[in-house]
């Protein structure tokens, strides 16, 4: 099990880490997007912040796809931050692709026929329904059995909501039934919000709901709740932060999983000539789950500006919001192809299948890439990123809420 590392403060830190614990950010909301294997560097980034601040107070929680794997274990671990940080840590390492999905031949060949068949059926009654390119049964067992949850309930949620070291935490979802996406909500004094084409719903969370919000549309199953059936909550979310914002936090931390290009890095070309599946995938999943972040991210810090300059009384329900966005300072998809090769024989055939050797940024297979290897290579990118930004960091954690004259009513988007 990795260690966390030696937290090097002074008594004055000290003391400031203990009005921290006691509530001095009990505005704070944590945001996790998706990313499928990518999210193993968000847990890097959690690493050193448990390592700065081992009693953070974090009571607003929420995440998307594999983010909210993290979001959910934080939101229901019993410990302290630095407790809970380490064994999501512990969680990531021995994470495999065997714990995500089946990739043993057979069950991949026996998927493989059932869609050529539903293919080649032409829609007859009675024709075998396929509901995944994979079987995620490995990573509901997984899930259940690291997330301790009781009938699939996340009964730590509870335990810290009547204990209020949790506000609330947030999973989002999309809706195949209804085309909507909706996020499920769970906390104290709670309202629900209604947006064009989003909207929540309280809930007690459980397994499904993980499952759901990290569902990869057609790779993964979808899963039925409640009557309906939802996949991947990046889909649809075109405001990741508005969760946040809803359930009460006042200033925003979101790690993104998104390499942030440089003009010229994003005018090189990925690939020559026609582009394999894989790169189209990528492009794709890319636009669907990671680009909506920093979109919302640059809405929310032109809106701070504008009511910036304007006087409290006439902002219309409006509150300026603190902001801190990370991400890679590395190409997660460029560095996938160094942990390709050790991928399962019969997997790693079906990617190359989809062109993901064609490719220099193979996106779609950093979305997979559940190995231990290129998770570790993950965690250790969010630590160094989040400790070169240590001082920005630490002055964002210690910041007040703002002034009781700019407390507003909820925001409207």
């Amino acid at each position: 099990m990795t260690t966390l590392p030696e937290t090097r403060t002074s008594p004055a830190e000290s003391a400031s880490q203990g009005d921290i614990a006691s509530g001095a950010s009990a505005d704070l909301g944590l945001v996790m997007g998706g990313g499928g294997a990518r999210a193993a560097y968000q847990v890097g980034f959690l690493r050193y912040l448990a390592g700065q601040f081992p009693d953070l107070h974090v009571p607003i929680v929420t995440g998307v796809s594999s983010g909210g794997i993290n979001a959910a274990h934080l939101a229901s671990h019993h410990g302290s931050f630095a407790q809970a940080v380490r064994e999501l840590v512990s969680l990531w390492e021995r994470l495999t692709v065997e714990e995500v999905f089946r990739v043993d031949a057979p069950s991949l060949t026996w998927i493989g026929l059932r869609w050529i068949f539903q293919l080649l059926s032409g829609g007859v009654g009675g024709a075998v329904r396929v509901r995944g390119l994979v079987d995620t049964t490995p990573l509901r067992n997984y899930l259940s059995e690291v997330l301790h949850a009781v009938d699939g309930e996340l009964t730590g949620i509870q335990y810290n909501l009547a204990l209020g070291r949790l506000k609330a935490v947030a999973l989002s979802t999309s809706s195949y039934t209804t085309g909507q996406s909706l996020t499920w909500i769970q906390g104290q004094d709670l309202d629900d919000w209604t947006r064009p084409q989003r909207r929540s719903q309280q809930a007690v969370l459980t397994i499904d709901h993980i499952m759901a919000s990290s569902a990869l549309p057609l790779f993964f199953p979808a899963v039925e709740i409640d009557g309906e059936f939802f996949g991947d909550g990046g889909m649809r979310l075109s405001a990741p932060l508005s969760p946040a914002i809803h359930l009460g936090a006042e200033k925003i931390m979101a790690i993104s999983t998104r390499y942030n290009r440089t003009t010229a890095e994003a005018e090189l070309p990925n690939v020559t000539g026609y582009p394999p599946p894989a790169q189209v995938l990528g492009v794709l999943l890319n636009s669907v789950f990671l680009d909506l972040l920093d979109q919302d991210a640059l809405r929310l810090e032109r809106l701070n500006h504008l009511l910036k300059k304007l006087p409290p009384e006439e902002r219309d329900g409006l509150r300026p919001l603190k902001l801190l966005v990370l991400r890679p300072s590395v190409d997660l998809g460029r560095l996938a192809n160094e942990f390709e090769p050790q991928l399962p024989k019969t997997f790693r055939f079906l990617t190359r299948g989809l062109g993901t050797r064609q490719t220099k940024s193979p996106d779609f297979l950093s979305m997979v890439l559940f190995q231990p290897d290129y998770i570790g290579r993950l965690i250790e990118i969010g630590e160094a990123d989040a400790e070169a930004r240590a001082d920005e960091i630490d002055e964002f954690i210690r910041a007040g809420t703002p002034s009781a004259a700019e407390e507003e009513p909820e925001p409207r988007f």
